[in-house]
């Protein structure tokens, strides 16, 4: 069983059901305010990774109108409702492991919750392709479900879709922030209930390139 190829497709599956519980959550969006504050630059170009339904994208254009995003999404019934939901925006199906195939440079860089979905050499590459795409002083935002990698495995939703799922610690994402020529500006945790009765901790970081390298 390919476990990225499983996931995948249970996104799709899942996508009305995840706008249904994700659209209006609140518990990120002092998350999304930071990163929003610290792109000063009027018309900024931002580059989404694993949209989902446009819940991201709709919070950011809220709060800066002027944004203009572009986003990708694996799953075409995600992009589906993120292009009902947004029409200011731009999106377009790609997998987040061939964003090296981008040109062109963005003011920041949004991953909401793709990287607890790809293995450490994948996600590492992720960090290096970011940093490709942006400039010095540009604005990197991710996050990761907080945990040990070893304990990385399927797991499955209230309905039973399954999907694999990988931990990650905040030293193995410092480290890779720090070889990508990025500097952390701040680090936050939420809590989050499983379908399973216990919570997770989410972990997100934004961060600063410091160089053009």
């Amino acid at each position: 069983m390919n476990p990225y190829q499983t996931t995948f497709e249970t996104w799709n599956k899942v996508a009305l059901a995840y706008q249904e519980k994700f659209m209006e959550l609140d518990l990120y969006n002092d998350t999304y305010d930071a990163f929003c504050e610290l792109i000063q630059q009027p018309r900024a170009r931002i580059f989404e990774i694993g949209c989902g339904p446009g819940n991201i994208t709709k919070y950011l254009l809220a709060q800066r109108p002027d944004f203009r995003i572009e986003a990708i999404d694996v799953a075409p019934n995600m992009l589906e409702l993120a292009r009902t939901n947004n029409p200011a925006a731009i999106f377009k199906q790609l997998d987040c492991r061939e964003i090296d195939t981008i040109s062109g440079t963005f003011d920041g860089v949004v991953c909401g919750f793709a990287m607890p979905y790809l293995s450490q050499p994948d996600c590492a590459k992720l960090v290096k392709d970011c940093a490709a795409l942006l400039p010095a002083g540009g604005i990197f935002y991710g996050s990761v479900i907080e945990g040990n990698y070893e304990q990385s495995g399927y797991e499955a939703n209230s309905a039973g879709h399954k999907m694999y799922v990988y931990y990650y610690q905040e030293s193995f994402l410092e480290a890779q922030l720090q070889q990508n020529n990025f500097e952390t500006v701040r680090f936050f945790r939420k809590k989050l209930p499983k379908a399973d009765g216990t919570t997770s901790t989410h972990l997100i970081f934004i961060a600063r390139k410091t160089s053009a390298a």
